[in-house]
């Protein structure tokens, strides 16, 4: 029997598709190394990037870029938080631990 709700099994599914893509992977992957211990994402109001420089050096139309993020918010992945004219992005601690506990729980004998 599994150990996952059908309500979590769309929400993983959700998850995995918009990491599905390797721009967004890329993307998620710079967001989440500017977040650490010393800027924890996300909390008390401490935004991570902008969505500016998120999309530099990855070659790709800046269309394309707010198109990835936008997906990537859609799974639940990051926070948008707009700021003027600037649009900042967050990695969401609660689904990067939803994530861990994922692959321990289906990794474990």
């Amino acid at each position: 029997m599994s150990k996952y709700k059908n309500s979590d099994a769309q929400r993983y599914a959700d998850i995995f598709k918009a990491l599905s893509n390797p721009h967004r992977v890329q993307i998620f992957m710079r967001l989440a190394s500017y977040c650490g211990e010393a800027s924890p994402c996300g909390s008390d109001g401490h935004i991570c990037e902008c969505v500016g420089v998120l999309g530099q050096d990855l070659g790709i139309a800046a269309s394309t870029i707010s198109h990835h993020i936008k997906e990537l918010h859609r799974s639940g992945l990051i926070k948008i938080k707009r700021n003027g004219q600037r649009t900042e992005c967050s990695v969401d601690p609660e689904v990067v631990d939803l994530m861990m506990a994922f692959f321990k729980v289906t990794v474990t004998p």
